[in-house]
């Protein structure tokens, strides 16, 4: 049983007079005949356990794209429906009020989710909501609450039905605004331009005359001689290639990066922008692509996807990986690569360049792959260590700048130590850690090495 606001205010109609002007028994009758009035207003209240509640929610959704969720309502209380229904979503589901109202049901004040409906016996009404995640994964939705109330709207009766809803908040691939760009590129480098590209590990691509400047190492001397004039092989990037991106879930993928209040996004989220732009590419260019999302175990996987499945899968796959506070296994994640590239490939470990990270686990890791592998280390740079090195207002400011200061001399000594075992090391802002990445992939192909 509820009581509405209507109750309360009629009630006090009845005492302020009687405040002003005291009359015996008066306050006893009036309210007397306030909770009359409530209980008959119960009575005659639809039933709520008799209501059909029907939960309509798609698959998945971007994140900070919208959706909607709907609730199809039908009366088979025997009466008419005078109620509020609250259709209850966690606060990063990101709930709205929908569209498409009619006269039977219509917005109700007090919060997203909420509806006025009055509905006759046996007909149904949809109530949409909309929804805008602002976080990756799984967001359920809690129970349906109804709120029946009677004619008067004084009191009525509540019940909340459990009506199980998910949404799956993929992941925004904000990055794949940089994808048409390095897409020419790629195709220019893959001969479907006039560029040729030359170097080591490259394939066979066409026969052509020799002309001043060409390597005298690309002439093929038995062509020459069948056509008796001086023939060159060009060559185009391999296609085929193996890619494994190493996704570090570990304590420090947890740290936000982006805002001086602790607000922003962790490190994690621009990881896996860099790695959906880098498979997406990649799989253009007709390269295998595996992800491994690894802390201590594997969280995450995908494997055999290529072509029209490769991007859906990963989405698919990173939506639910969020950071755990445990310290990666290093040793572990030598251990997959070695289980899953057994020829040579590029594997891409996106992780952090901290010095106590990388000196304690990173270093031997990037030594032994690099014997078999074209190892790249990506990192996310903290937008407000940045900023910090710009300060000499105060002498707060200057001690924050010296301390940001010698923490980029500490990170690019690690970043040497890196390079010297045999990595490249791209680092940049969140913003800028994909297209950065994807440059170095192109760079590497370019080059040959891949």
């Amino acid at each position: 049983m509820v009581v509405t606001w209507r109750a309360a205010a009629l009630m006090g109609l009845g005492v302020v007079p009687v405040l002003l002007l005291p009359a015996n028994g008066t306050v006893l009758v009036w309210a007397t005949v306030v909770v009359v009035a409530c209980v008959v207003d119960i009575v005659l209240a639809a039933s709520p356990r008799r209501v059909a509640v029907q939960r309509l929610v798609p698959a998945s959704v971007r994140l900070r794209s919208e959706a909607t969720s709907e609730l199809v309502v039908r009366n088979a209380s025997g009466r008419r429906l005078r109620a509020v229904v609250r259709d209850a979503w966690g606060p990063s589901a990101g709930a709205g009020p929908g569209r498409g109202r009619s006269e039977r049901v219509r917005p109700a004040p007090g919060g997203a989710g909420r509806h006025l409906v009055n509905l006759p016996d046996g007909e149904a009404a949809r109530l949409p909501t909309t929804l805008v995640p602002t976080r990756r994964g799984d967001r359920t939705a809690g129970g349906v609450t109804i709120r029946s109330l009677g004619p008067l709207g004084l009191a009525g009766r509540q019940v909340t039905l459990p009506v199980p809803g998910r949404l799956r908040v993929l992941p925004e691939f904000a990055s794949r605004k940089h994808l048409p760009s390095r897409l020419a590129r790629l195709r220019e480098m893959d001969g479907r331009a006039a560029v040729q590209i030359r170097g080591e590990g490259t394939e066979f691509d066409s026969l052509r005359e020799y002309v001043v400047g060409d390597d005298v190492r690309s002439i093929d001397w038995r062509a020459t001689a069948r056509r008796r004039e001086v023939v060159v092989r060009t060559w185009r990037p391999e296609r085929d290639r193996r890619v494994l991106i190493v996704l570090d879930t570990g304590r420090t993928s947890a740290a936000r990066v982006g805002a001086a209040d602790s607000t922003g996004a962790p490190r994690l989220d621009a990881s896996i922008e860099a790695a959906l732009l880098l498979a997406a590419l990649a799989g253009h260019a007709g390269d295998r692509v595996e992800l491994v999302a690894f802390d201590r175990t594997v969280r995450s996987r995908v494997v055999g996807a290529a072509g029209p499945r490769l991007m859906p899968a990963m989405a698919e796959s990173l939506a639910t990986v969020d950071p755990v506070l445990l310290e990666t296994d290093w040793p572990g994640v030598v251990t997959q690569v070695r289980t899953r590239m057994t020829q040579r490939a590029l594997v891409v470990l996106l992780t952090t360049l901290d010095p106590a990270a990388v000196e304690n686990g990173l270093l031997p890791v990037v030594d032994q792959l690099a014997r078999d592998h074209t190892v790249v280390v990506a990192s996310v740079a903290d937008e407000e260590v940045a900023g910090l090195r710009a300060g000499r207002e105060t002498v707060a400011e200057v001690y924050d700048a010296a301390a940001a200061a010698r923490g980029d001399l500490e990170r690019t000594a690690v970043t040497t130590m890196l390079r010297r075992y045999g990595a490249d090391v791209v680092e940049a802002l969140p913003d800028d850690l994909a297209p950065r990445l994807a440059d170095e992939y192109l760079a590497l192909k370019a080059a040959g090495r891949l």
